[in-house]
């Protein structure tokens, strides 16, 4: 048997999958590491906990799979975007990495905005965000000038990963270009940007495609774990990137929604030229020379969570998730806005907070669990809706993952809000079966993305409007956009 393996470097844990030439997951492994949040605002991890973690699930795969380490091909990742890793001219961690969720960093995003707006929003197709690594580049440089005289490189986690294999520094570009420093059009680092802020050209790796491979497994690390010859390993993507290729999306007109945690309404572009003006994110895809738009909430399925904490801590999400299709849409007048960390697409607004609207004597716990689902898929379509405004693009279809796919009234609701048909897939494995097609096609196992989709992708049931939900729907969501205009001051007040 000749296996891949996809690494999927998450912000609580590393994920394995090793996948066979048919496609098949053979063996899934993960390891947790810790989060460090030092005060409000901050979120860090250590890079050195990475890679214990990737260690953990390389040693769990060989006694799990009998002939892993002498048939294993290749090797790929997926990663969390944004989070910063500094190295010293020893290549060693001079920091723990400053996370994607840390707030710290609105003072340098305005001084991004304001200094550099027109041509970030030109050249790196975004608005300067918390998130995005330039700003924590800078808030280095301000804050912790000791630290920042020492920095030789910087990487982002997935990428750091691939230098611990291999000894070689490289970063790719869908996740190159989530740090607010690379021309997406051109795939070239935007000296221009790095000049007028000051930041060293000598620190930026060199670029590389998702597919390029970056060297072979260290011999240190072959003879560790007992690979019985050379262990290729490929550069992989972005989180986001690699989970639209996991779910098939190599197409344009084809669509994802993803509900975690927070939520992703993504979409496949094959020109560079869309300009969606800053209101949703757009990024180099893994594809060469392709690109996908994406939106986000803050709070999908997170909301649903707090809800049910808070709420219904005595029962389980299945059975809260059961009472919803008693009923109707709209839930009789009553409105969830799904604000309650804050909002990314399409107000970018981190100070909002969210409600419940309409509340009346009728409404039950099932009234309120269908709203909170209603308003996490609103927002997402507030995404789709700037889709369609800038790109006049109407999707064919969307592929749902995530928690939002896991429950048969919620894939409904997301067809008749969407107004589009919704498929499932029928072995979910998000960005790390991303991560381990990169790998396939790099092995040569397939002549391009289309063709490891085919033997990879194995899509489920569909979803189709109703079109007297479509209807009623209409109606809610036009009600629904009237919210953050109505409660954005009224959230300024409180906080």
């Amino acid at each position: 048997m000749r296996y891949v393996l996809g690494l999927d470097l998450g912000t609580s844990s590393l994920k394995g999958i090793v996948v066979n030439q048919e496609g098949r997951i053979v063996c899934t492994k993960s390891a947790d590491y810790p989060l460090f949040n030092l005060q409000s605002g901050y979120s860090e991890q250590d890079p050195l906990d990475w890679l214990k973690a990737a260690k953990k699930v390389l040693s769990e795969l060989k006694m799990e799979i009998s002939d892993f380490a002498s048939q294993l091909e290749g090797i790929s990742f997926s990663g969390q975007m944004h989070s910063l890793v500094l190295l010293d001219e020893n290549s060693n961690p001079l920091r723990k990495a400053i996370l994607w969720n840390d707030v710290r960093t609105t003072e340098q995003c305005d001084t991004i905005m304001k200094e550099c707006g027109e041509e970030i929003l030109a050249t790196m197709k975004n608005r300067a965000l918390e998130g995005f690594t330039l700003p924590k580049l800078l808030w280095v440089k301000e804050n912790e000038p000791e630290t920042w005289k020492k920095v030789s490189k910087f990487l982002l986690p997935k990428d750091y990963l691939g230098f611990w294999m291999t000894g070689n520094i490289q970063m790719e570009y869908s996740d190159a270009a989530g740090t607010l420093l690379l021309n997406i059009a051109k795939k070239e680092w935007e000296w221009s940007v790095a000049e007028y802020f000051d930041i060293p050209k000598d620190i930026f790796p060199r670029l590389i495609g998702s597919m390029d491979q970056i060297g072979i497994l260290r011999e240190e690390l072959k003879e560790e774990f007992g690979f019985t010859k050379d262990i290729p390993i490929y550069a992989g993507g972005a989180d986001n990137a690699c989970a639209a290729l996991g779910a098939g999306i190599v197409e344009d007109n084809t669509g994802l929604c993803s509900i975690g945690t927070s939520g992703v309404f993504l979409t496949y572009e094959a020109i560079s030229e869309k300009d969606y003006k800053g209101k949703l994110h757009f990024f180099n895809h893994v594809i060469n020379d392709h690109f996908y738009s994406m939106g986000v909430t803050l709070a999908a399925g997170h909301s649903l969570s707090w809800f049910k904490n808070t709420f219904a801590n005595d029962e389980n999400f299945e059975e809260l998730l059961s009472k919803v299709s008693t009923i109707s849409p709209g839930a009789e007048g009553l409105l969830f806005a799904p604000y309650i960390v804050g909002e990314r697409t399409p107000h970018f607004d981190s100070k909002v907070r969210g409600s419940f609207i309409g509340i009346d004597t009728r409404h039950q716990l099932a009234h309120f669990t269908r709203a909170v689902m209603e308003g996490i898929t609103f927002s997402l379509k507030d995404s789709q809706d700037l889709v369609i405004k800038y790109a006049d693009k109407e999707l064919d279809k969307i592929v749902s993952i995530g928690g939002g796919a896991k429950s048969e009234e919620w894939l409904q609701m997301q067809a008749d809000i969407f107004q589009t048909t919704i498929v499932t897939l029928t072995n979910e494995q998000g960005p790390g079966l991303g991560a381990a097609m990169i790998a396939a096609i790099g092995c040569k196992w397939f002549n391009d993305f289309q063709e490891c989709v085919q033997t990879f992708i194995s899509y489920g049931k569909e979803y189709k409007p109703i079109q007297k939900n479509v209807e009623r729907y209409k109606e809610v969501y036009s009600r629904y956009k009237e919210v953050y205009p109505a409660i954005k001051e009224v959230s300024l007040s409180v906080l």
